[in-house]
């Protein structure tokens, strides 16, 4: 066993998760990127607590990560995270990060390049630390959300949380 993997072995096996879709068109029956995201954290052994769908709107989003941070180690959002007018997630969310992983989005927009080419680069996901939770913000497309739950945050998603509670 090498280091690293001695290292993740030590991590939660299940997550307490919160999923937060964030659309002006969706709701709880046609949130296809949630349904998406919550079926792979169960699949992956993880606990949903949380979910919701809101507006494209700051105080919306902020009161629904807020109150998904009470009781989930992790919270995940889809969309707003576009060019549009009404695309505020990252606005809301990014300043309330007490600490950044510019990797995640790094990484999420070359696994995306490889997929959809140059239109990768208007991506603006991101992730980090959010009052002691981790907090993943992908956009709203379901290939996105797949691409980013399966290549990123499922593979780590036990060991982030195990080293940020140390």
């Amino acid at each position: 066993m090498g280091a690293v993997d001695e290292h993740k072995a030590h991590a939660p096996k299940g997550v307490k998760v919160g999923v937060v879709t964030i659309s002006d068109t969706r709701t709880d029956a046609t949130d296809e990127s949630g349904k998406i995201i919550q079926q792979l954290l169960l699949e992956a052994g993880h606990k949903i607590l949380f979910t919701a769908v809101v507006k494209d709107e700051p105080k919306a989003i902020a009161d629904a990560v807020e109150q998904a941070s009470w009781t989930c180690d992790a919270i995940v959002t889809n969309g707003g995270t576009g060019l549009g007018k009404r695309d505020v997630t990252i606005e809301t969310l990014q300043p309330e990060l007490d600490k950044v992983l510019p990797g995640f989005g790094e990484l999420f927009r070359v696994l995306s390049y490889r997929d959809i080419g140059a239109s990768a680069m208007l991506s603006r996901a991101i992730a980090g630390v959010y009052k002691t939770r981790l907090l993943f913000c992908l956009p709203g497309s379901p290939a996105a959300c797949l691409l980013a739950m399966k290549s990123l945050i499922l593979p780590e998603l036990g060991h982030a949380v195990g080293v940020m509670g140390r």
